[in-house]
């Protein structure tokens, strides 16, 4: 049996479905670490310790915000390992992080022969104060193998000088137990007044390029045509204030709906009532889109979906999707206008899309992957 202490900051079920998934091979046996309590302002979480089947789950407090993926870390000394004698220590933290460097010396005392393997999303080569370059150098020393979200992050960790097992296995996928296809899978012809529904689902944030988004919208209001576009914005975030003043502005404001963020179980009714998901991130200095899980989401949801090339977008959608330049307005209305117009394409990129979510991204596929790479360390 295979003792796998995991460490992660989930906070709702469609997370720990992975956990679940890993848990029914018959030979792993977890104990889960999950923060206490969660809340970034979108989400308050209170999580207690429980047993289900082969998974313990215990929880900790911990030192600073737990949105913080760097500078926060646990407030335990031990994370109970003299007790559970892990053979794989699975921490998904970013090995620039005090937690990573927590979680690393306390293998070292306290489980000096379990395998540690981290996680990370980042894909962009961001400069590295001292400090950092110190604590990168200790986790990277320390971890076995370091799992990765994208095709981008093994290249930087290999371009800083990483050699151990670089597995792309993201920390999160979708939980195809809740994303399920809610459209009929077969082209039917649309009313000629129903309107053409976009949606974005997410945080309110300059990165995730809402703007763009609403450019787009604005170069359809002029054009005669029997089916309008419509947007719907699900999310709250800091730039809010400013995109409603934009879509006022742009004299948008009948044909654009905001609507406050739910939980996962809603925001699968609500993309069920899409006719498009657009996520149109754009890259900044320190950032650039590591996933895009609202994409798999909308995916497993049979909606079809159009996203920027930055970072992993064009390597999540693969050719279940349409791509178009990050911050080019125009091109993302072309995007729009081909969806639109053609039902066909419509369904044959929600029927990928619903193959590729459930093949390649599920909470089921992910956690059978993971399993996997365990074995393989214990053959």
């Amino acid at each position: 049996m295979i003792r796998v202490l995991f460490i992660a900051r989930y906070r709702d079920p469609t997370m720990h479905r992975k956990v679940q998934w890993m848990a029914q091979a018959p030979d792993v046996t977890i104990r889960a670490l999950y923060p206490s309590r969660w809340n970034d302002g979108l989400l308050d979480v209170a999580q207690t310790a429980d047993r289900e089947g082969n998974i313990e789950r215990r929880v900790l407090p911990m030192f600073g915000s737990p949105t913080d993926p760097h500078r926060a870390f646990y407030r335990t000394l031990t994370f109970g390992m003299t007790s559970f004698r892990p053979h794989i220590i699975h921490a998904e933290e970013e090995p620039d992080s005090l937690a990573a460097l927590q979680i690393a010396l306390c293998r070292r005392l306290f489980a000096s022969r379990a395998k540690l393997f981290l996680h990370t999303w980042q894909n962009l080569a961001r400069p590295l104060s001292p400090p950092v370059q110190w604590v990168l150098g200790h986790t990277h020393s320390a971890a076995d193998a370091i799992f990765c979200a994208n095709r981008e992050a093994i290249a930087l960790l290999h371009s800083r000088g990483y050699s151990r097992p670089t597995p792309r296995i993201p920390a999160i996928g979708v939980d195809t137990d809740l994303f399920t296809p809610q459209q009929p899978n077969t082209p039917q012809r649309p009313k000629s007044d129903a309107p053409f529904t976009i949606g974005y689902v997410g945080r309110l944030v300059v990165e995730k390029g809402i703007e763009t988004l609403i450019d787009a919208l604005f170069r359809f209001v002029s054009i005669d045509t029997p089916r309008p576009v419509r947007l719907r914005i699900i999310g709250a975030g800091p730039e809010e204030s400013a995109l409603r003043r934009r879509v006022e502005e742009a004299g948008l404001a009948g044909i654009v709906e905001f609507l406050p963020p739910v939980p996962p179980a809603q925001i699968a009714q609500q993309m069920a009532k899409l006719d498009a998901l657009v996520l149109p991130s754009r890259t900044t200095p320190v950032w650039k889109e590591q996933l895009g899980r609202v994409l798999l989401e909308a995916m497993a949801v049979g909606v079809p979906v159009i996203g920027s090339d930055s970072g992993a977008i064009p390597e999540v959608i693969g050719d279940a999707g349409l791509i178009f330049p990050e911050g080019d307005g125009a091109a993302l209305a072309a995007a729009i206008g081909r969806l639109r117009a053609d039902s066909v394409l419509a369904v044959e990129l929600s029927r990928r899309g619903i193959v590729r979510a459930e093949e390649e991204y599920s909470q089921r596929t992910l956690a059978a992957r993971t399993v996997d790479f365990y074995r393989q360390v214990f053959q």
